[in-house]
Formats: structure tokens, sequence, C-alpha cells
């Protein structure tokens, strides 16, 4: 199974094709829309793997963003104590979530793909008449 790692938001992130990330929020990104990440510090699989210096061009990993939310809050409480001083504050970081379809090679080859999801089409299906004779 073939993976890339990829930076974004000054994080590093090792992928692979079908999976869900969340990210820090990426300017201007509408949901269902598509991503491209061309910084890939490194791709390969089991037996083989490209080292950039420090990014290997003209490889690439395309993703859909699957929506922009933000995370749970986080608390922040300050004391003093023995001063009846204290601060309460709270924070959401903004994020999105994307879903790694393909990722390519130096030379534009696929490496791997994800797989499409079909959903079962609901068929009618007709009661059955019984012969009588």
């Amino acid at each position: 199974m073939s993976y890339a790692v990829i930076q974004t938001g000054g994080k590093q992130y090792k992928v692979r094709s079908g999976e869900i990330l969340k990210i820090e929020k990426l300017a201007n990104s509408k949901s269902d829309s598509k991503i491209e990440f061309k910084e890939i510090l490194a791709y390969g699989d089991d037996k083989i793997i490209e080292v950039g210096a420090p990014t290997v061009q003209g490889a690439k990993v395309e993703a859909n963003i699957i929506k922009n939310s933000k995370n749970r809050t986080v608390l922040i409480f300050k004391k003093r104590r023995r001063q009846n001083s204290r601060r309460k504050n709270g924070h959401r970081q903004q994020y999105s979530m994307i879903k790694i379809n393909k990722i390519f090679s130096k030379d534009g080859k696929v490496l791997s793909e994800a797989e499409k999801i079909t959903k079962p089409s609901k068929k009618k299906e007709e009661p059955k008449k019984e012969a009588s004779k």
C-alpha cells in the first residue's frame, strides 16, 4: 500500500489513499471542492521510497474537502492564588476535514487511488404470485 508524507498548516502528515484527515483550515476553501498538495516530502510503498530534498518536485496528492468546521472548545483558566484574580477564556480551532483521493509520483504516474463508494440502488421488488392449479 503506497503512502505519501505531505506538509500543510505547518505540520506533516503520512497519508494513504482513501484516508480521512483533520488538518488546519485551508484558506479560501469550500466544502465538496478538490485540492492538490504539492509539498510532498516523501512517497513510496512497502518496497521503495522516494525522499525529497526538501520536497519531491512533480509529486502531488489530490484530495476532496468534506467539510470546514471548528473543534471542541478548549478552556483556558488562569488563577492567581490569594489575590482574587482569575481569568477564564475559551478557544475553538478551525479545521478542514479532507479525504485523500490519489497519490501521484514525480513523473505523473498514479501510485494509488481511493476506491469509489457506490450506493446500492433501491429496486422495487414485485410480490411473487403463486401459481394456482
